[in-house]
């Protein structure tokens, strides 16, 4: 059991304060194959690497993201709240990351509101070296993204059981892959999926057992917070 493709949910956010510099490094010794991040835009335009809508969870700071410019984000601490070891580790630019990836893992930018889509658009086409899917819930965003740019590779996420009608919008927009919620998945789906071209990326998967059933039902990769551990908990289950 050793052939799936692990994305790093935010990065090794096990080990490593969430969608930082620290955990995409440490995603990438720890044998990921990919990164997955998420975008809001700031104030002031910027696509930046945050999973919240504010500031508040995860840095000293207090507010929106879309309130705050990047001066002010750039600022901040994201890496305390984690862990001492991780002090001043800061807020990145999605820039920042396409520039230190230089496409060494593949990276699934997931946006969070549609605002970002035409400034992460930009940033793809400015470094083609990186090998990106554009991920979100908001499948109407991918729609409008797929019309601008219809070799954007996308990746449609996906947390209601009712599965068929957002394989049929993902087929429609040419989508690269399928991301539904782990508990969600069955037989059928991944069938549909691979009959229609898509993998199936489920989320957010960490234990063995997930890791097992999944990779049964044939899915093509997974998202987990730990890849050095699901790395270690396949190479067993291969033995």
């Amino acid at each position: 059991m050793t052939d799936l493709f692990i994305w790093a949910h935010r990065g090794a956010s096990a080990r490593a304060p969430e969608n930082t510099l620290a955990a995409f490094r440490m995603a990438l010794e720890d044998g990921a194959d990919g990164l997955e991040l998420d975008v809001h835009l700031t104030r002031d335009g910027v696509p930046v690497v945050i999973h919240d809508g504010t500031v508040d969870r995860t840095t000293e700071g207090t507010g929106q993201v879309r309130e705050l410019n990047w001066q002010e984000i750039s600022g901040l601490d994201a890496g305390t709240w984690f862990d001492q070891a991780f002090a001043g580790e800061a807020i990145p630019a999605l820039v920042e990351v396409f520039q230190w990836n230089a496409g060494r893992l593949d990276l699934n930018v997931e946006i969070k509101e549609s605002s970002a889509g035409r400034a992460v658009l930009e940033i793809w086409r400015r470094f083609p070296a990186n090998r990106l899917v554009v991920s979100s819930f908001d499948h109407d965003l991918l729609k409008a993204l797929h019309r601008l740019e219809p070799e954007l590779p996308l990746g449609f996420l996906v947390d209601t059981g009712d599965w068929q009608p957002a394989v049929e919008r993902a087929v429609a927009c040419r989508a690269r892959c399928f991301n539904p919620r782990q508990d969600l998945v069955d037989r059928p789906m991944v069938e549909t999926c691979n009959s229609l071209g898509l993998a199936v990326y489920p989320w957010t998967v960490d234990g063995p057992v997930g890791l097992e059933r999944l990779q049964e039902l044939g899915v093509d990769g997974v998202f987990c917070n730990d890849p050095g551990r699901a790395r270690r908990l396949l190479a067993r289950a291969g033995d």
